[in-house]
Order: C-alpha cells, then structure tokens, then sequence
C-alpha cells in the first residue's frame, strides 16, 4: 500500500495511507513560537481530516518565526512578542491572537512537592539576578517555614534562543524591579546575569527536570505535560496563587483587546486569585501574499477559523485558555484585510 508521511513540529512522522488524488490534502506551513506548539499540532491532527489542510508547524522560537514570516519562507510566522503597529506596517503582516497561556516558574528540589514552594517577584528577580546563590536563602526559608528546602546552589535556565515566552518573563520581571529593567530589561533575548541557555520551552524543561537545583520559566503546558514542579508566586493583590487554570482565568477575564495588533497586556493585573504572568500568542499573516502562497493564505485563515470553531476543548485540556468568541469575531472582521495580488479579499471564503 502506497502511505504518504505528515511532519509534525517536534520532528515526528505520522504516516497514514494515501489519499487518492482528488482528495489530496492541501499543507500550510508555519514557524515560530514553541510556547504555542502543543495545542497547534493538537489542532493540526484534528483539523486534517475534516478541512483537508494539513498543517507543518516548525517551533523554532518567537524570533525565528518573526524573521521566517518576514523573508516568506513560510506561510506563517507564530509569535508570542507581538510587533507594534509600525512593525507590521513595515512587513506588511496581520496580526493575531489564536489562544492565551501562562508562563510559570519549574523548579528540581528534592523533597518539595508541586506547587508547595512559595515565591515573591522579588525573590525570582535576585535567583536571575545572581544575587540569590542558594536554595536555603534566608529569605526563601521565611517564605516557606513548613518546607525543607535542600541547601543546593541556584542552577537558572533560561531560552537561548530568540523567545516570545523570554518576552513575556522579563517583561514581568522589568515591572517588578527597577534593577532588572535597568539591567538585563525585557525582550525575546536579553544578557542574563547567570545561569545556562537551552532552546526551546522543550529545552528548558528537560533541562530543570535533570538538574537538582534548577529553576527555570516556561508554558504551563509544559510543566503540565512533563509532570513538572511549579511554584507559588505572589501576585498583584499580596496573595499566594497557584499556576491553576481558575486563576489564568481570572486573568484572562481582564485582557482589553481593543489595542493595535490585538496586543492585549495580562501582565501583573489586579485581582485576588489572579496568576500574574499571562500572555496571548499571536500569527503572522502576510496581507499581500504572493500570487503562488494565496491558496496557502486563504487555507492558513480556514485552518484558525475551524480552531476556533472547534478547538477550544482541545486548548483547555492542555491547559491553555480560549479566546472569547468576540475576540474570534473580531479577527475574522481582521482578515480581509488579507489580499491576492489583484485586490480581490481571501476572506470569507466563498
């Protein structure tokens, strides 16, 4: 029997048996953000049989992404540092938000259970800031009295390539300390004061998971789907939340849309039981395709519309948060601004 072979973003092959000719599946091809690649290849495996679209999502980090989208080797880029409206101008891109997630804090302490240790933005500010060298800190112990924490040095992990979900942690750590925006500052890639370098919310994960004394940041889908240690953080409001999906919720609920480039900012927001790191993740959409990638383009838009028909079960299982339908309403209003090189709008497909 003849088979034909699916690439998926990690690397993995699917093989299925062929189709026959008429009823070939069209392949959208995508790059960028490995914050989102769990839900988008969950999506991908879904949305193949029933839309004809197969999609090859290659998560290559926010910046690789960005430069691929930018150069038209894909036909997509996937970010979660979304560009500023002059940004997108000059590329020529749409921009948009398909689901939110949560950043979290991953630690390897032997004898500390999941979500028991307790962390303040300033502590995590001086663990990445070299000025915290071990675990049995005093203030670390004041914070959590009932623990035994192991006296182990501090091992930091961070990405070390150009990273949305980098983005995101050092925006927050920027607004919570002077010292850190000052220094290192926020973006997709910055000079960390200590700790080691791994590619990819992959990479860091496995990295904390065989390393004792590591604390690293990454998507809670991560952390979820490697059985990972998280921490408490202390938020906004003076309490100690727990990485759980009411409590991205409760941030989520807060997000304003209505900004350029859906750039919605869910970072330390107020409330009791918020979690303060919460992000959208975004898609780069040429909106002048050329004449060979408008088929691609138009299939790209058909691909996020049947996600957001059809996905949010998906994304909640892995432990992201939907979009509002009003938001999915107002990227669709978004996309005919996406146009074939006579003019004609690729949405809504006919």
């Amino acid at each position: 029997m003849n088979r034909r072979t699916i690439l998926l973003g990690t690397g993995a092959a699917l093989v299925l048996p062929a189709l026959p000719a008429a009823a070939q599946q069209a392949t959208v091809t995508g790059a960028g953000a490995t914050f989102p690649r769990p839900v988008y290849e969950r999506w991908g495996q879904a949305a193949r049989e029933p839309l004809g679209v197969t999609l090859n999502y290659q998560s290559i980090g926010s910046g690789g992404g960005i430069n691929q989208i930018t150069n038209r080797t894909v036909d997509f880029g996937a970010t979660d540092a979304p560009l500023s409206e002059a940004q997108l101008r000059e590329r020529n891109l749409l921009q948009f938000p398909t689901v939110m997630g949560s950043v979290v804090l991953i630690v390897n302490l032997p004898g500390v259970a999941d979500n028991a240790l307790k962390l303040t933005p300033e502590v995590v500010v001086d663990l990445y800031l070299g000025r915290i060298t071990r675990w049995n800190d005093a203030r670390i112990a004041e914070l959590n009295r009932d623990l035994r924490i192991p006296n182990l040095p501090v091992s930091p992990v961070y990405r070390a390539d150009s990273s949305g979900t980098t983005f995101v942690f050092t925006t927050y750590l920027a607004r919570m300390s002077d010292a850190w925006k000052s220094g290192p500052g926020a973006g997709t890639s910055v000079q960390w004061p200590v700790g080691q370098g791994q590619r990819g919310n992959e990479g860091v994960s496995n990295s904390v998971r065989n390393t004792p004394g590591a604390i690293g940041y990454t998507e809670n889908a991560y952390a979820t789907v490697n059985r990972l240690v998280t921490t408490q953080l202390r938020n906004k409001a003076g309490n100690f939340v727990r990485p759980e999906m009411p409590n991205f919720i409760a941030a989520a609920e807060q997000a304003n849309w209505n900004v350029p480039g859906f750039a919605a900012d869910l970072i330390d927001l107020g409330g009791a039981n918020t979690w303060p790191i919460v992000s959208p993740t975004f898609i780069l959409l040429p909106v002048n395709p050329a004449a060979d990638k408008v088929a691609a383009s138009r299939n790209a838009m058909r691909f996020f519309d049947w996600a957001f028909r059809n996905g949010a079960d998906a994304a909640r299982r892995l432990e992201y948060i939907p979009l509002p339908a009003a938001v999915h309403d107002a990227v669709r209003a978004a996309w005919p601004q996406v146009k074939a090189p006579d003019g004609q709008s690729l949405w809504p497909v006919g």
